[in-house]
């Protein structure tokens, strides 16, 4: 009976604590996955200009930037200025930065960081957070951030399906998803 007893308190304690040691549960887009088909969600510039992901990357490569807040220190000061100035973004292919944001803060954002858009990196609000839940890399943070925001990610496509998953474990962080690590080190 002790046996049973220190067994099952054994099984317990470990679910217990193991919640400690991840702090960001795995996200539900993988490789292999074909983006959701979601064409009245996301905006750019403006409400009324809808981009559908899926229909704009059906025949190409790109790639999928989210980004928790929009001229917040990380997003705005190393992680999406990587990117532009990143040698090797042309050859990535169409290129969206997406945050749970309205659409008129986005442009404003992009204006900021790329006034002269010479980077070809477009900026989509996901004022819903659908498109961002539809991924499931979405995260509550209520304290900081007001509420339902992004993770921080990246994602690879060729033709509509997913083809390398860079989701930040934090979901702030700026290591596996930052311009260096998924496009490479730049060289001069």
């Amino acid at each position: 009976m002790a046996l049973r007893l220190f067994a099952r308190r054994s099984t317990a304690a470990s679910k217990y604590e193991s919640r400690y040691f991840h702090t960001s549960r795995c996200s539900f887009i993988k490789v292999g996955d074909r983006l959701p088909d979601l064409p009245d969600v996301l905006m750019e510039n403006s409400p009324g200009n809808k981009v559908n992901l899926a229909s704009e990357l059906s025949t190409d490569r790109g790639l999928i930037i989210g980004v928790p807040a929009p001229f917040s220190p990380s997003c705005s000061a190393s992680h999406i200025p990587g990117y532009i100035s990143h040698p090797k973004l042309a050859s990535a292919g169409k290129t969206f930065v997406v945050s749970v944001n309205d659409a008129f803060v986005m442009k404003a954002w992009a204006d900021s960081l790329d006034s002269a858009h010479k980077s070809g990196i477009r900026f989509l609000a996901d004022p819903s957070a659908a498109f961002t839940s539809a991924l499931d890399v979405s995260f509550e943070n209520k304290p900081i951030f007001g509420g339902l925001r992004s993770k921080r990610y990246a994602l690879e496509v060729k033709e509509g399906v997913v083809t390398a998953v860079h989701v930040e474990p934090d979901n702030t962080g700026i290591n596996v998803s930052s311009a260096e690590s998924v496009l490479g080190k730049a060289t001069s």
